[in-house]
């Protein structure tokens, strides 16, 4: 199994594999990477014919042996794609199971002409693809390349080229900070740089702007936790808590984080009682609209009450882990769990 990294540094100079298996969270990445055999192997005026894409979540071998079959037009190489092929994963159903056993042996014997290029997207962070068995046996045949997340400098450069394809300029100190403000995932990257140009069109992008536009990615995760609590799947919950203590392990900003959250749901809730609309909270707040639609669509789903009584919770929380001999990370979950006695 290789890193994105790695296989980049093969494509470019030139070492391309009969085959291909991708997996990983991002797609946006995936694609990426595909595309840099494409362009190096399969000439634009020809790619309708020597370029095949398979919906790997309905499809049988046979339609993948024979598009692997058929003689490339005009051209040395074809290259086959296989998207979503869920029967990669480690565990799918005697249909998937039966098609990935026949690949598995036709895979030892591709035409020279054909590149197969399969992808499968791994259910969430925990899901680890060394292993899955079926991978592993792949893998003798076929590498396997794993998109997780990229280098600083690399995952940088990739942002910036982003930009670049869509005309736009960014500076080295905003480009930085609009990293440091996106989830590290290049279909949100793509829609929030498509914003950021569209907003500021013919000027400079500035970190006001990115200010304005883009929310961190830990308040994303925060909402996220707080729309989990709402619907009591406090389980979902604890996961997500986990992952943010993964990226930031500092509890007490988390903390603080959750509880903010409550306040600012609190204070709209009473002001939404007393009539007030989306649009008043988009001046008060500051905040673009789509950004207080959603406030709003979630703090309808608590009662006043409610909040007040998670605020509590949280205050309560901060101070226990304030003191020393404390397992924070559990009393976190603690927090979690007894939201569920929260009552409307």
């Amino acid at each position: 199994m290789i890193t994105y990294e790695v296989y980049e540094q093969e494509i470019q100079k030139g070492n391309v594999k009969k085959g291909y298996v991708f997996c990983g969270l991002d797609e946006e990445l995936i694609k990426d990477g595909i595309n840099l055999i494409i362009k190096r192997e399969v000439a634009e005026e020809v790619k309708e014919l020597n370029l095949i894409k398979i919906d790997g979540m309905n499809t049988s071998f046979d339609d993948i042996m024979n598009a692997c079959e058929t003689m490339p037009f005009m051209g040395e190489k074809k290259v086959v794609i296989v998207y979503r092929a869920s029967f990669l994963q480690d565990k799918s159903d005697s249909s998937g199971t039966k098609i990935y056993n026949n690949i598995k042996d036709y895979v030892l014997n591709l035409p020279p002409y054909t590149i197969l290029i399969m992808y499968y997207l791994l259910s969430d962070k925990r899901d680890r693809p060394n292993k899955n068995k079926k991978l592993t046996t792949l893998g003798k045949t076929l590498p396997i390349v794993h998109c997780d997340k990229l280098k600083k400098d690399k995952y940088l450069k990739k942002v910036s080229d982003i930009f670049k394809e869509k005309g736009k300029q960014i500076g080295r100190v905003e480009l930085s900070y609009f990293c440091e403000k996106v989830p590290n995932n290049f279909d949100i990257i793509k829609r929030e740089a498509d914003k950021l140009i569209s907003y500021c069109d013919s000027r400079e992008i500035k970190k006001e702007d990115i200010n304005l536009l883009i929310s961190n990615s830990n308040e994303d995760d925060i909402f996220d936790l707080v729309e989990l609590i709402a619907i009591k799947k406090v389980d979902k919950a604890i996961d997500i808590m986990k992952e943010i203590l993964y990226k930031s392990d500092q509890h007490m900003l988390i903390i603080s984080a959750i509880q903010k959250h409550f306040l600012r749901l609190y204070e709209m809730k009473c002001k939404l009682i007393k009539g007030k609309k989306v649009e008043d909270f988009m001046v008060e707040y500051r905040l673009p609209q789509f950004v207080c639609e959603k406030l709003v669509t979630q703090t309808n789903r608590f009662t006043e009450k409610q909040l007040a009584e998670l605020i509590r919770l949280c205050v309560k929380t901060e101070t226990k882990l304030k003191s020393t001999g404390i397992e924070k990370s559990m009393e976190m979950e603690f927090l979690l769990i007894n939201t569920l006695t929260v009552k409307k």
